[in-house]
């Protein structure tokens, strides 16, 4: 049994309604929830929220909200992992457990069924407890600058001379989803285990949605995507 979990809170600061605001032509959140069902990988597909009208949309579109989320994690400091946390726990009170979680970011319109069908694929032909979706760095990151003073300078000067190829290569993870083995999460209380391998995505495919800059971005990036 797996279970694909989207946390939706109510609250956004910069950007009001983030996780149902209309994204080329339909609530960002539907394409997380239609991700899920079209993956087919999952016996419950499920919205974790504190929101009445964000319960609504996802029950539309074919997602269950079983039981709203508490207080407790729809704060500004409740991590991720304690909103999943939660609704492994609640669901237990029916009976109900679960093999393998999936986190899908309700701002998330770049993850679709292939993607999931083939993260899921990958890390059950692993040893690995947990798949985390990443995106390289595209500027070495060891050839930073900061500001000392009001000087400029670099971060650590013993890259400087070094070419960009040279330099290992780093990576930071996509923000879209997660998928990670239910005892690990429970045991170690977060979505990278230690035991984690690398789903690695081109830049094209990722985007952070922080800002109405990123949104109209994030815009482009699919419309391209998709062909328009």
């Amino acid at each position: 049994m797996n279970v694909a979990i989207i946390p939706a809170r109510g609250g956004s600061k910069r950007i009001p309604r983030k996780n149902i605001k209309m994204f080329c032509g339909r609530s960002i959140i539907v394409y997380s929830i239609q991700a899920a069902l079209e993956s087919e990988l999952f016996d419950e597909v499920m919205v974790s929220t504190d929101d009445e009208e964000i319960a609504s949309v996802a029950r539309q579109h074919g997602a269950s909200v079983p039981f709203m989320r508490s207080a407790e994690t729809s704060g500004d400091y409740a991590t991720t992992a304690d909103v999943l946390l939660e609704v492994l726990g609640a669901y237990s009170k029916f009976g109900k457990t679960f093999d393998y979680v999936c986190c899908i970011y309700p701002t998330a319109p770049f993850v679709d069924a292939d993607k999931l069908g083939r993260a899921m694929e990958m890390l059950l032909a692993s040893d690995a407890d947990s798949l985390v979706p990443i995106v390289a760095f595209s500027y070495p990151p060891l050839r930073g600058l900061t500001v000392n003073n009001g000087k400029l300078v670099m971060k650590w000067p013993e890259y400087s001379n070094m070419r960009s190829q040279d330099i290992q290569q780093l990576y930071h993870d996509s923000g879209q989803f997660y998928i990670i083995r239910t005892a690990a999460l429970i045991s170690e209380e977060t979505l990278f285990a230690k035991n984690t391998v690398p789903l690695i995505l081109s830049e094209l495919e990722v985007q952070d949605i922080d800002s109405e800059a990123d949104w109209k971005l994030a815009e482009m990036k699919y419309r391209l995507m998709q062909g328009g």
